[in-house]
C-alpha cells in the first residue's frame, strides 16, 4: 500500500512554522540588549504572516489604537486587520475606526501568563467598544471583531514543566474572574511553536427530558487543537490552526471568505482538539426573543447549516 501523502497546505503550515522558529531564535540573540526592538520585529513577523496569508482587500497595519462610535478608544494593539472598506486616507493615523477593524492581536516573543491575563482583560475592553447586537445566536455570542494573542514561543520551557496546563488554567481561571458574556471572550491564542486555541461557543447543550429553564446549558471552551490521529501529528500545526480559525471567523461577517475557509476545514488543518467547557445559562446570555426561538426549535445542526446564525456551535 502507497503513503498516503500529506496536502500541499499541511508543507507550507510547516514551512510557516519553521520560518518563526528561526526568527524567534534570531531575535532572542539580541533581545537583552534591545527588548523594544525584539518586541517590534516579533510584531512584524506576525504581521508579514497576516498579510501572506489574507486576502489582499484586508490591510495589516502595526501598533494603533482601535476608537469607537461615541469617542472611546482601546489599549494600544500591536497588530490590527482592517477590512477592505476601510479609508485609505486614514491608514497610518494609528486611531482606526472600530467598524472598519476586523480583527487584532497582541504580539509575543516568549509568552508568559501576564500576558495572557492582560490580552483576556484588554479583549473585554476592545469588544465593549461595539453595539451589542441582538437577533441570533451567532450576532449575541459575537462582537464584530477578532481578538487574539500571538507568540513566537513560551516561558515554561524547564524540566517537568506542562505549558499547555499553565496556558489553559491562565486563560481559563481570568475568563472566569473578567469575561462576563460569551462575547467578550477572547477568541484565538496561538504559541508557534507549542499549540493552538480556538474559543468555541455551543448555542444550546441537549436537554434533557422535561427540563426546566434551570437545566438548560449554553457552554463556550478554549479548545486546544492536537492531531487527529497519529500520522497527522506532523500535519497539524499551531499556525495552521490559526490562519483556518481566523478564517473562518472573518468569513462570518465577510461571506466572500466562505468557500476558502470550508476549504481550509476540508483540508484537516485543524485536526481534533479539547477543553473544558464553561458553563453559561441561556436565558442571561440571549436576548428573550432569541431564548424563547430556542425553548420551541432548539439549534440547527448538520452540515448544510453551518453558516446558519442558528447553528448549534461556532469555532
Amino acid at each position: 500500500m502507497s503513503e498516503e501523502k500529506s496536502h500541499d497546505l499541511h508543507d507550507f503550515m510547516r514551512q510557516l512554522s519553521n520560518e518563526m522558529a528561526a526568527e524567534y531564535d534570531r531575535i532572542q540573540k539580541r533581545a537583552t540588549e534591545d527588548p523594544g526592538t525584539a518586541g517590534d520585529q516579533g510584531e512584524e513577523n506576525w504581521a508579514k504572516l497576516l498579510r501572506g496569508w489574507l486576502p489582499r482587500t484586508y490591510p495589516v497595519v502595526t501598533k494603533g489604537r482601535i476608537i469607537s462610535a461615541d469617542g472611546r478608544t482601546s489599549p494600544q494593539v500591536d497588530v490590527l486587520v482592517l477590512k477592505d472598506v476601510y479609508p485609505e486616507k486614514l491608514l497610518d493615523k494609528k486611531l482606526y475606526l472600530a467598524a472598519g477593524v476586523a480583527a487584532a492581536f497582541e504580539c509575543k516573543t516568549t509568552l508568559t501568563a501576564a500576558h495572557i491575563i492582560k490580552a483576556v482583560h484588554t479583549c473585554v475592553i476592545i469588544k465593549d467598544l461595539y453595539p451589542v447586537r441582538e437577533g441570533s445566536p451567532y450576532k449575541e455570542l459575537h462582537a464584530p471583531i477578532v481578538y487574539g494573542l500571538l507568540a513566537h514561543s513560551h516561558s515554561w520551557k524547564a524540566p517537568n514543566s506542562t505549558p499547555e496546563a499553565n496556558v489553559e488554567q491562565t486563560l481559563l481561571g481570568y475568563d472566569y474572574l473578567h469575561v462576563a458574556h460569551p462575547r467578550q471572550a477572547l477568541d484565538l491564542l496561538c504559541v508557534a511553536d507549542l499549540a493552538a486555541w480556538a474559543l468555541h461557543k455551543s448555542t444550546l447543550l441537549p436537554r434533557p427530558r422535561n427540563c426546566t429553564p434551570q437545566d438548560e446549558k449554553a457552554a463556550t471552551a478554549y479548545v486546544r487543537y492536537a492531531a487527529a490521529r497519529d500520522n497527522q501529528v506532523e500535519n497539524i500545526t499551531p499556525i495552521g490552526v490559526l490562519i483556518s480559525s481566523l478564517s473562518r471567523r472573518l468569513a462570518w461577517e465577510d461571506s466572500a471568505l466562505r468557500p476558502l475557509a470550508d476549504y481550509y476545514r476540508d483540508t484537516d488543518i485543524y485536526g481534533i482538539g479539547s477543553g473544558k467547557q464553561r458553563i453559561w445559562a441561556p436565558n442571561s446570555i440571549y436576548s428573550k426573543k432569541v431564548y424563547d426561538r430556542f425553548r420551541v426549535r432548539g439549534p440547527l445542526t448538520g452540515e448544510a447549516n453551518v453558516w446558519d446564525e442558528w447553528f448549534s456551535i461556532f469555532g
